[in-house]
């Protein structure tokens, strides 16, 4: 099987700064994959790295079966890996129903249209009107999310989507991501939350010093989550 995201040994910097050392991982089609560890260890690096945001100075990745020299988020979202960032990034003098339209920019075809989306999410229509940055957090992260499904893509990067929301938002969040995902949209989970991680992720990568050191399956159950626990520690 091709993997829709593959990276090989890749090493990373910001300036001179050294992040990600000899770090491979891949996700395939539909897969559900959590990327784990605690603060510090590279993860957000990780997107940053596949957007060009930060500087790769060895390794490989492909997006499919094309292996990408130069590093664009455009690129990413070209080839279906879109990002639904730390912070969310809502624009702050666009609509919510702009911002969804900004996802299709890309322009691939496929399910995900702004009445998809509100069906998926009933309160981006209550507030489709509304300039994005007025939403609570928890409407923002929605509307990230809806931002990124406009795109169609093959693949959704998902980086602390839970980051500062009270526990009834991340449950909602959790029942979008397994329905995202059971369409067909394979998600790497970005994520310090990890009852979310067993709820969502079949496959767990942990990170520690900028590289993977351990992965498995994820275990639904209690001795799963502590097993995960185990590994963010590191």
């Amino acid at each position: 099987m091709i993997a829709l995201l593959n990276l090989k040994n890749v090493q990373s910097y910001y300036g001179a700064a050294h992040i990600l050392h000899g770090l491979s991982l891949h996700v395939n089609a539909g897969e559900r994959v959590a990327l784990i560890g605690r603060n510090g260890v590279g993860k957000t690096t990780v997107v940053n790295t596949i957007l060009g945001l930060a500087q790769m100075k060895g390794g490989h990745i492909h997006f499919g079966t094309r292996e990408i020299k130069t590093l664009r988020p455009y690129v990413a979202a070209q080839h279906g890996i879109v990002v639904v960032p730390q912070g969310r990034r809502i624009v702050a003098n666009l609509t919510v129903e702009e911002n969804l339209l900004l996802g299709a920019a890309v322009g691939r075809k496929g399910p995900w249209t702004v009445p998809e989306v509100y069906q998926l999410f009933p309160i981006l229509a209550e507030r489709a009107h509304t300039p994005g940055t007025a939403l609570s957090g928890g409407q923002q992260q929605m509307l990230a999310v809806g931002r990124a499904l406009m795109a169609n893509p093959s693949l959704i990067l998902l980086d602390e989507p839970t980051e500062g929301l009270a526990p009834v938002i991340v449950d909602q969040l959790a029942d979008i991501f397994n329905r995202v995902a059971d369409q067909g949209t394979a998600l790497l989970l970005i994520e310090q939350n990890m009852s979310l991680v067993v709820r969502v992720a079949k496959r767990y990568l942990a990170m520690a010093k900028g590289s993977v050191v351990a992965e498995g399956p994820v275990v639904h159950s209690r001795e799963g989550l502590q097993d995960l626990e185990s590994h963010v520690a590191i």
